[in-house]
Formats: structure tokens, sequence, C-alpha cells
């Protein structure tokens, strides 16, 4: 068994402040789903939690060169592996 499948998948909210993990899934449809992957969030790109607001929301995280933050209502749709 390799170690890519002992990873965790969970929702991409519960990432702590620098952790890293990769997308492995996006359950949005329509309008949110598209608005998602509009900003970059895909099946296999890597994520790197920055840190969460005061009451944790929003999230901030760096993928791609680029900090994006999201609010946990989105972040809920994501799945990823930690």
């Amino acid at each position: 068994m390799t170690a890519d499948n002992l990873k965790k998948t969970m929702s991409l909210r519960k990432l702590k402040r620098g952790q890293s993990a990769i997308i492995t899934g996006i359950s949005a449809d329509g309008e949110m789903g598209r608005r998602i992957r509009d900003m970059g969030l895909i099946p296999g790109v890597q994520v790197k939690c920055m840190g969460h607001a005061p009451l944790k929301d929003p999230m901030a995280m760096r993928l791609m060169g680029f900090t994006l933050t999201l609010r946990n209502s989105e972040a809920d749709f994501i799945t990823v592996a930690a």
C-alpha cells in the first residue's frame, strides 16, 4: 500500500493552517460549481491553507502561485486528500 492510499479525505474547510492537500472532487453543481472551477479549484490541484479568519470564515489558501479566500459554505463542496 502506498502513502497516497493512506491519505485522509475531508472537506477543504477542515484544513489547518499550514496544511497542504490535493483537491479530489467538487460536489457543487450549476453556477456555484462553475464559479469554484473558474477560480482554479479543480481535481488534482494542490492547495495549502494559509489560515482562517478569527471567526473561522472565510479561509485563505494558496494554489497555483496565488492566494484565494473562500467562504466555508463554498469550501464544503470541495473534497481534498491530505
